[in-house]
């Protein structure tokens, strides 16, 4: 049993630090495409703009991927192998791009993250049930202080969920963020089922799936060929949301996802609106709310007790015989 194996299988066990590292710079990434979206939603529709994104990612990783990791055929039926990477293009991001694109149109960003947040409590829940991963109470409860953390920070945002008088089009858009929620749940530990991969196979083919899924939708739906120039911002930040949101994030979490397991990659989740709430201080000037630190204690608190090292350490202190 390798190592990375053994630490799947036993929750108990601590993350490394370069799993750490991993998981910050993953948040950092995809707490990015919250500013890209700011700049294409209004100005894309969401079946070009994800179409674009995952097409661009294809193209950034596949040239990468044909030359150093070429996939051979021959170990395997393409078709199944072509298969799989339509589902994870599908549940890792086609689904879930398009359904956060649509909704953060009506909704505010803040409470779409929110109904993100559950991602690492669906995830836990569907990996024991199909006994990949065994679900600690020591990860719930880690994974409940994570959640109560982002609900905290996202504050006022909650009360829209049970708003009486919100309009149909703003319930819809909840309803969507809960689906990517669930939708990124599936992909995540499916992914865990394909084996003998690496990270750039697994990104790499995603994305062409992904692009082959969204391209009758831009090309049928919206006639993307039709829209108007997006100029020089919108280029930029489809660029960003493409290769840095979308090709190294994904590089990124499936390396996760092979050391440390869907639950813990999961995690990310509770990271990014933490992340985006500093970009939006440091570039935005976006101001720093009394809830926020006591939200980012939390999740701190969460992500500890999940690791169980903070926690071992104070068990020792506390077994340690009086002198």
């Amino acid at each position: 049993m390798t190592t990375q194996t053994a630490r799947i299988n036993d929750p108990q066990a601590p993350l490394p630090a370069r799993d750490w590292a991993i998981l910050f710079g993953l948040s950092l990434l995809w707490a990015g495409s919250f500013f890209f979206y700011k700049v294409l939603a209004p100005i894309v529709p969401p079946f070009t703009l994800v179409f674009a994104r995952m097409g661009l990612s294809a193209l950034t990783l596949l040239p990468v991927l044909l030359m150093s990791q070429p996939i051979r055929f021959e170990r395997r039926a393409a078709w199944r192998l072509s298969l799989w990477f339509l589902v994870l293009g599908l549940l890792n991001c086609a689904l879930p791009f398009c359904l956060f694109a649509w909704s953060e149109r009506t909704i505010p960003s803040g409470l779409a993250a929110l109904l993100n947040a559950p991602t690492p409590i669906v995830t836990a829940v569907i990996a024991h049930v199909i006994r990949d991963e065994r679900l600690t109470r020591r990860t719930l409860a880690g994974v409940l202080l994570g959640f109560a953390g982002v609900a905290v920070l996202i504050g006022p945002g909650i009360g829209a969920l049970f708003d009486p008088h919100a309009d149909d089009l703003a319930i819809l858009a909840e309803f969507a963020c809960v689906l990517a929620t669930l939708s990124y749940a599936v992909g995540a530990v499916s992914a865990r089922r394909l084996r003998g991969l690496s990270p750039l196979q697994m990104a790499g083919g995603q994305a062409a799936g992904g692009t082959v899924l969204m391209a009758p939708l831009a090309i049928g739906v919206d006639r993307f060929w039709q829209l108007p120039p997006i100029g020089a911002l919108g280029w930029a930040s489809l660029f960003g949301i493409a290769v840095l949101s979308t090709s190294l994030a994904y590089l990124l979490f499936f390396r996760l996802l092979a050391s440390s397991g869907a639950t813990r990659a999961a995690l990310v989740t509770f990271l990014v609106p933490v992340t985006a709430l500093l970009l939006g201080l440091l570039f935005l000037g976006e101001p720093v709310q009394r809830r926020d630190g006591p939200a980012i204690a939390l999740i701190g608190l969460g992500l500890a007790v999940i690791d169980g090292r903070l926690l071992r350490r104070f068990a020792r202190k506390d077994a340690a015989p009086a002198m």
